[in-house]
């Protein structure tokens, strides 16, 4: 085989924050150096005129937009730039939920090896979803392989139990070099105003289906523990007054080094999600690699599959402040059994998320037939 090309799309792109961006760029940043091989991105701006750019070798594509609607960029420069690139690629690689880039590969008829990277169905807007399912089913159709990260993506999907064959399960990969040698500050332990208090971390937006305010309320049943939430959204002031008078810390959005700081500081990792589209909690890895358990929701989706319970950590149902606070309380209450499932939390991370190993099972699956 020759030079492989790749081309990578989604919605948006670095510096953007976001799981998925995260991961598009690790996997821009990694097949790039993989020798014969040469990768491009496709994604669009949030708003404004698009350009072109390189990034750690890469060039980065992004498509002039008029704006962000329904959590999709609106862009009509992105299906001639998608044709265009489609045409320079042995295989394209498209992140999803996105109704744009599947209407371009549809529309585009690329010849290409067309791989899906399925992350979540759509889960909040209904209403686009009755417009957007026929064209989804023939993107998935056309699709020649679908890489999901747990069994639990294509268990709790509308739509992939029919395209079952063509699912390849690799779980999200962790740069786990980069959390070992990150210079660690006390950036949680600063803050308490007990210091014999348990330190309980949660990071991500501050929106309706990361559970926080289950979280709050559950707080109010915990003793000797204080919770630190770390990162902004559009419930963060009702966060902050449902939260008043009790030990919770509200830091903002840290930087990455305070970040992964905040995960090596905390005693136990927490997400209480309580919609589907909490697809798989890329944070739990975070602080298990540091050897923390963590708590988690039993949702259809990938979530209880990182973070496995009573193994490295425990597991209520969503929505559930009372199964919640009790879960919190029996890991504040033994220390012996935080350190055991964070030993195992840790063990899991190296064993089952490692960048090479999963990196290689992608460009793999990639690189099928090209």
């Amino acid at each position: 085989m020759g030079k492989l090309k790749i081309l990578e799309v989604n919605k948006f792109y670095a510096p953007h924050i976001g799981g998925i961006e995260t991961l598009v760029e690790q996997r821009a940043r990694q097949f790039a150096a993989y020798p014969n091989t040469e990768v491009r991105v496709l994604v669009c701006q949030e708003k404004g005129e698009g350009d072109v750019s390189v990034i750690d070798g890469v060039e980065v594509t992004r498509c002039g937009s008029i704006g962000t609607y329904f959590s999709c960029p609106v862009s009509f420069s992105f299906f001639r730039r998608f044709k265009e690139l489609a045409e320079w690629a042995d295989v394209v690689e498209i992140h999803t939920p996105f109704p744009l880039g599947d209407a371009a590969c549809i529309l585009s008829k690329c010849k290409c090896r067309v791989v899906i990277a399925w992350h979540s169905d759509v889960i909040k807007q209904k209403r686009l979803l009755r417009l957007y399912k026929p064209l989804l089913h023939k993107f998935l159709q056309r699709a020649d392989a679908i890489i999901t990260a747990t069994p639990g993506h294509i268990k709790s999907s509308s739509f992939l139990p029919e395209f079952a064959d063509k699912c390849r399960i690799v779980p999200y990969p962790l740069e786990i070099p980069r959390y070992e040698r990150a210079r660690r500050t006390p950036v949680l332990t600063q803050h308490l105003h007990d210091k014999k208090s348990v330190k309980l971390l949660f990071t991500g937006r501050l929106v309706y289906y990361k559970g926080v305010s289950y979280l709050i309320e559950a707080m109010q049943k915990v003793d000797g523990c204080e919770l630190f939430i770390c990162g902004t959204g559009p419930l963060e002031e009702e966060l902050r007054e449902k939260a008043e008078d009790l030990p919770v810390h509200f830091l903002g959005r840290l930087s990455d080094e305070d970040l992964k700081s905040a995960f090596a500081d905390c005693d136990i990792f927490v997400l209480p999600s309580v919609a589907n589209s909490e697809g798989f909690g890329i944070v739990q890895q975070e602080a298990m690699v540091y050897g923390h358990p963590v708590i988690n929701t039993a949702l259809p989706t990938g979530v209880p599959y990182v973070s496995v319970d009573g193994e490295t950590g425990l597991t209520v149902p969503p929505k559930d402040v009372t199964a919640l606070s009790q879960a919190i309380q029996t890991l504040v209450n033994s220390p012996r059994l935080r350190e055991e499932y964070g030993r195992n939390a840790a063990a899991r991370v190296r064993a089952e998320y490692d960048l090479d190993t999963n990196m290689h099972r992608i460009y793999d699956i990639l690189a099928e037939g090209c």
